[in-house]
């Protein structure tokens, strides 16, 4: 890779938020590059939903239409993963695994967030298919079946109540975090009782989920259970750079900060998705990526305006029209 070319953007994580902003600046003529390491959050599920007109496609068939997309605009796909970041004289240089460097006048960042997961037997092993988080990705699958929420966090009569708009049977496993006398209340007011005592682990028979298994040794049979993850951001590269990393909320988890736009307190550096929007869903993601790519573009036309670089920085444009 030639250090000497400058991209109008760099954008660290190739998922739908990333990919959505490329598009934006893509179609703006924007010289871009996109660098994903290959680990979207979504993989282990077996469809996106609440996409309009895309719900039920599975993940990667999304991001490879997506991928598609964008290089019928000039921008440019490396796989990889990037280590390091510098900045400095109205440039970020980006160190790859395995040597490469790309330089970029402008940065977005969408890599996303790491979920990490209660550490109980099972869960990680039927995480995106038995073992849920979220009603609006995975509720309509979990529809009248016996469903339990799992006590972990602040999150789970809030979860309980959602879950019980889809099935009828619905229990809320107290494990490290029973509720309270008043969270007690609204439960049963909507007839979801409360199993007391922590949770062991998860039970299986060939790959399925059979119940939830007390430390006393009780089973409870269930088809789903409903976890709260803590939701971590991917910020390292963000960090180097003096972005800030603010608590989402007490044991919910850590995210960048950012405005409505995507712009961090750092100049030149947007970020969009989960990165700085913990609850973003795909669509949600996507929508943030158009948002930062044209606050993106605006920022570097008012930077040309005022004797910046040249439009496309020596690279060669992209073509007029996409191919069909």
């Amino acid at each position: 890779m030639d250090t000497h070319e400058i991209y109008d953007v760099a954008v660290v994580g190739g998922g739908p938020a990333g990919l959505s902003g490329a598009l934006t600046l893509g179609r703006s003529r924007r010289s871009v590059v996109v660098i994903d390491g290959g680990q979207p959050r979504n993989a282990p599920a077996a469809a996106v939903h609440g996409f309009f007109t895309r719900d039920g496609t599975p993940p990667r068939e999304l991001l490879a239409a997506g991928r598609a997309e964008v290089e019928r605009y000039g921008v440019r796909l490396v796989d990889g993963e990037v280590v390091d970041v510098v900045a400095g004289d109205g440039r970020f240089d980006l160190a790859l695994a395995g040597g490469a460097t790309i330089a970029a006048r402008r940065l977005l960042v969408a890599g996303g967030l790491v979920d990490e997961l209660p550490a109980i037997p099972g869960v990680a092993e039927l995480w995106g298919d038995q073992v849920i988080h979220c009603p609006y990705c995975h509720g309509w699958e979990a529809r009248d079946r016996a469903v339990g929420v799992l006590a972990s966090g602040p999150m789970a009569t809030h979860q309980a109540q959602l879950f019980r708009q889809l099935s009828d049977d619905v229990v809320v496993f107290a494990h490290t975090h029973p509720p309270s006398a008043e969270q007690r209340a609204d439960l049963a007011a909507r007839g979801i009782p409360v199993v007391e005592g922590e949770v062991a682990a998860l039970d299986m028979a060939d790959g399925r989920l059979t119940g939830v298994r007390l430390a006393d040794g009780t089973t409870v049979a269930r088809e789903v259970v409903v976890v709260a993850p803590r939701f971590v951001a991917r910020s390292h590269l963000l960090e180097k750079l003096g972005v800030e990393v603010v608590e989402h909320g007490p044991g919910v988890g850590m995210r960048v900060d950012a405005d409505a736009t995507g712009r961090t307190n750092v100049p030149g550096v947007w970020v969009a998705g989960n990165v700085t929007d913990l609850s973003a869903q795909v669509v949600v993601a996507a929508a943030a990526g158009m948002t930062a790519g044209a606050h993106i573009n605006a920022d570097l036309v008012a930077s040309d305006r005022s004797g910046g670089a040249h439009r496309h920085m020596g690279l060669s444009a992209p073509p007029e029209t996409p191919a069909p």
